[in-house]
């Protein structure tokens, strides 16, 4: 089997790791948002740096978690009549939509976020909806690593795709 028919498994552990990782962060909402309700609303103390907080982690999860998503074909689609196409068929349309929307529109993110992230750690940003002024390099690096990811994983659907179609078996 060439290294190409290969390549999926490995994206495919990366993807795995990423939808682990970025599950922790599911905790670190719960926490930091019950913390913030107990103490706005039975001890009247808000904080200044639960908002900040929730916003960074609840983007870590969706960012982290799409590869895993993509991977296990959990993401949203408009299903009229795909899941009524042979296999061969679906991967024809999954090679088409890929390169029509998927990488264009992926590609643009993921370069805008790079651009992002690279910036931020050149000026030390900080983010500034609050008093608490949290930096912002370490998050826009993890929106860049979760584009990134999914453009990878995204790699890994075309090549089964083009291989399922080529008459190839699945590789699953």
């Amino acid at each position: 089997m060439s290294i190409i028919l290969k390549l999926p498994r490995y994206i495919d552990r990366l993807s795995e790791a990423s939808g682990a990782f970025g599950k922790w962060f599911a905790v670190v909402l719960v926490a930091v948002g019950s913390y913030e309700t107990i103490s706005r609303h039975f001890f009247g103390a808000p904080t200044i740096w639960a908002y900040d907080s929730l916003c960074m982690a609840g983007g870590v999860v969706y960012l982290l978690g799409a590869s895993y998503t993509y991977l296990k074909d959990s993401h949203i689609r408009v299903d009229i009549l795909y899941s009524r196409l042979p296999p061969r068929w679906q991967a024809g349309l999954n090679i088409v939509c890929a390169l029509l929307f998927f990488f264009p529109l992926i590609g643009v993110l993921l370069k805008e976020a790079i651009s992002w992230a690279i910036r931020a750690w050149r000026i030390d940003e900080v983010m500034f909806n609050s008093f608490w002024y949290p930096p912002a390099a370490p998050y826009r690096t993890l929106v860049a690593v979760g584009l990134l990811l999914l453009v990878l994983q995204g790699v890994a659907r075309l090549i089964r795709d083009v291989n399922l179609l080529m008459g190839g078996r699945d590789l699953d």
